[in-house]
């Protein structure tokens, strides 16, 4: 698939920290996205990919956002234009609701590594086997699956604390026929307050899947990452005493978090989410 009309790095977008069930062996990427198992590398301005189809990739690797466009509206200084040019091309991957949400419940206080190790056993242990080029890799486990299953089987997955939210996230979205699909439909605000009511998901667990997965470009994520970057670049926008405070401890009260991500959505306007990942990445790399 030719690349003319699309600015795309694959290598970024699928390191930047947004996705967590892909590797690499050799020049091609293999990954897991729901029950579908496809490879794709990129080569100069073309994709190959195999067990995937052309409309799926555009749509996954979210091809028909308008990168030039974004760029112009969240380039407001000269930091984000850094960023976007040390890392153009990165795009925001669509992935699926019900494994973003998993997903970063268990990201909780990990590291990538520790992420990806979780959800490959939880994978392994209630999902589906599928082979592709002679190796086995494993569907993401339905909500069904993962709400008849017990908390100690959870926990042997890696999931600790966190085994109880999942569990507990899984009967609810099974028991009630939820569909995490219908929050796409709703304003950002409505969806935000749909998602923290599920068991382990606070503020920055629901921006991500928000962001990741339900097409809430506005959405803006804040982890110790994009905090840091805040305190650095954008700390005359805040009360010179909030900034003190929150300089003084780790972790953001809920009240610390909506005035940073407030000001992330209206600094960067409507698409504060891309702003927010190529300055994730920006300031975990640089």
């Amino acid at each position: 698939m030719k690349l003319d009309a699309f600015p795309f790095n694959l290598d970024v977008t699928l390191c930047c920290g947004q996705v967590f069930r892909w590797g690499k062996k050799g020049d091609w990427w293999y990954g897991v996205a729901g029950n579908r198992v496809f490879k794709i590398r990129q080569v100069n301005a073309e994709l190959e990919f195999a067990n995937a189809d052309e409309k799926f990739i555009k749509h996954y690797f979210g091809l028909g956002d308008d990168l030039g466009k974004i760029s112009v509206e969240i380039g407001k200084d000269e930091h984000i234009g850094s960023a976007l040019r040390m890392f153009w091309g990165l795009r925001i991957i669509r992935q699926d609701p019900w494994e973003c949400l998993v997903s970063y419940i268990c990201a909780t206080y990990k590291s990538i590594a520790a992420i990806k190790q979780m959800l490959f056993k939880l994978s392994r242990m209630f999902g589906e086997r599928v082979t592709l080029d002679g190796c086995d890799f494993y569907s993401f486990p339905t909500p069904e699956k993962l709400a008849k299953a017990t908390e100690s089987a959870l926990r042997e997955c890696g999931l600790g604390y966190r085994a109880k939210y999942v569990l507990e996230t899984s009967r609810r979205i099974f028991g009630n026929d939820f569909s995490l699909e219908s929050l796409k439909k709703m304003p950002y605000q409505q969806a935000k307050k749909e998602i923290v009511n599920f068991p382990g998901v606070g503020l920055k667990v629901a921006d991500c899947v928000l962001l990741f997965s339900l097409g809430k470009s506005e959405a803006f994520p804040v982890d110790v990452w994009v905090k840091r970057v805040i305190l650095k670049h954008y700390a005359a926008h805040f009360p010179k005493a909030f900034i003190e405070k929150i300089s003084s401890h780790s972790s953001l009260s809920n009240g610390e978090y909506e005035k940073l991500n407030e000001f992330g959505r209206k600094y960067f306007g409507k698409y504060a989410g891309y702003a927010q990942e190529y300055l994730y990445h920006y300031e975990r790399t640089m």
